[in-house]
């Protein structure tokens, strides 16, 4: 039995997998276990900062796990506190809680605000998200989600959530009252379909967050950590969050969540009221402070510039009709079905994604240029060819 049988015989089909199996890779550089090589354009969904298998994020893994693979959060660790004080350090935030995914980072900063509302009122407990957002997939995140196509199947969901339109600030406005506790978004809704908010309605969101006593909250878990052009989104607005959340590329391949606290709110969850056992693991701390670090002004630059570069050839191609989106995280809008271009593309050796109606690229943050041109070759030949 081979790996795409056993796979379809033991694993629970709750994903669609395209036909490709991956066995091995280096930096963009992916292999299937025939040899194939790809260019990889979606770096697992925004999770390999620095591509496949970087010897400097194998050698800081490789050591930890040769000197303690876990301890409970009975103890102190080094690679937690160190990557703690680097995040707070990188955004002016105070306190960070570790878990182990984007999901759990939300379900902390929910908790957090509920928390944060009803020690002033037992009432104050609404949270206002976006419609058409995504925050994960526990019951209480996809309650979060704005987005009808998940409110399906598993009710009864989790109360408390007020949905409005993105980039409507006359509706922001009108769903404020003295009950909501928190406003949560994403400043690029990424499953959504590469859809960035505004600065106009950012602003408001901040300045009506600070109004009515509640608590601002970017979910950072897809634009964070370097993807879209500064360390995180939220950078870019001249706003700073209460409560920012964050996943994927933080740990460059392995499973780390981070919720970070302003100092108006580091002391909101006291010792009980929230843990996770594998939150803050040596591990993926070593892996994350490895990423973290090298995520400076020069790399920085070099993914605005590159993004600039990349945009204005997809816009180019014929077919192409918007792109959108900051930095490597994009969004292309054709006049073909985006299903049809990601399988004509693994065809012909480019992993990419989609949103929505939209072919979705992520790929890693030190891509050189000749990948990215060669991707684009490809990728414009596909699209032209449909």
């Amino acid at each position: 039995m081979n790996t795409k049988e056993k796979d379809k015989k033991y694993i629970m089909g709750t994903y669609g997998r395209l036909d490709l199996e991956l066995d091995h890779g280096t930096g963009c550089t992916l292999f299937d276990a025939d040899g194939k090589e790809y260019i990889d354009f979606g770096s697992g969904i925004a999770v390999n900062t620095f591509g496949a298998c970087d010897p400097i994020w194998v050698d800081a893994v490789t050591k930890q796990l040769g000197m303690l693979q876990h301890t409970s959060n009975y103890y102190y660790t080094k690679p937690c506190a160190d990557l703690a004080e680097l995040l707070c350090k990188k955004t002016g935030m105070s306190k960070v809680f570790f878990s182990n995914s984007g999901a759990e980072a939300n379900e902390c900063a929910i908790k957090a605000a509920r928390k944060y509302g009803t020690d002033k009122n037992p009432d104050k407990n609404i949270i206002i998200t976006l419609k058409n957002s995504f925050h994960g997939r526990t019951i209480t995140t996809l309650s979060a989600t704005g987005q009808e196509v998940f409110h399906k199947n598993f009710t009864p969901f989790t109360e408390g959530f007020v949905y409005v339109e993105a980039n409507n600030c006359d509706e922001l406005e009108k769903a404020m009252t003295e009950r909501v506790c928190g406003i949560m978004f994403e400043i690029i809704q990424g499953e959504g379909g590469v859809l960035p908010l505004t600065e106009e309605f950012i602003k408001t969101a901040d300045k009506l967050a600070k109004k009515f006593d509640a608590l601002l909250i970017t979910d950072e878990v897809q634009t964070g950590n370097g993807r879209c052009g500064t360390l995180y989104a939220y950078q870019q607005f001249g706003i700073m969050p209460d409560i920012v959340s964050t996943a994927k590329g933080l740990a460059g391949g392995l499973p780390l969540g981070a919720t970070m606290f302003a100092e108006n709110v580091q002391d909101i969850l006291p010792a009980g009221s929230h843990g996770s056992t594998f939150g803050g693991n040596p591990v993926a701390a070593a892996g994350a402070l490895s990423i973290l670090s090298r995520i400076d002004d020069a790399l920085l630059d070099s993914v605005r510039k590159n993004s600039e570069y990349l945009i204005s050839k997809l816009l180019e191609i014929n077919g192409v009709k918007s792109v959108s989106g900051m930095g490597y995280m994009l969004g292309i809008e054709t006049d073909k079905d985006a299903k049809e271009i990601l399988k004509k593309c693994l065809e012909n050796g480019l992993l990419v994604l989609t949103a929505k109606d939209k072919v979705r690229l992520l790929p890693p943050l030190n891509i050189t240029k000749d990948e990215l041109d060669k991707g684009l070759t490809i990728l414009k030949n596909v699209i032209e060819s449909l």
